[in-house]
């Protein structure tokens, strides 16, 4: 489910910004028409796909954020908050220890 989350989240966050390819484009088109010089073409194209990035990232925080809130107010359990195998094994191994110590004590006082 996670993946599934995590591929719809990047897809939108695709869908917001311009790839790099898109953005060479637009800005080789602003040169040819004379709004922006050719030497300063690159350093727009940089500009602009590291605004693009930062703003994937920040969206991408804010998206991370609700989901997290989301499940919080839904009340379902994150992978930390569960109990594996091997702990569940431990624990009835050792409730069975203290049941079996309690047993061997009570054959012990009876014996007496």
């Amino acid at each position: 489910m996670v993946n599934l989350l995590e591929k719809s989240i990047n897809l939108s966050l695709g869908l917001f910004s311009l790839s790099r390819e898109k953005i060479e484009k637009t800005v080789e088109e602003l040169v040819n028409r004379g709004e922006v010089a050719r030497e300063d073409a690159q350093g727009l194209v940089k500009d602009l796909v590291k605004k693009g990035e930062e703003q994937k990232e920040e969206l991408k925080g804010i998206v991370k954020d609700i989901i997290a809130e989301t499940f919080d107010y839904m009340n379902i359990a994150k992978k930390e908050d569960l109990i594996s195998k091997e702990d569940i094994r431990d624990i009835v191994h050792e409730e069975i220890k203290k049941v079996l110590d309690e047993l061997q004590n009570t054959k012990m006082v009876d014996k007496k």
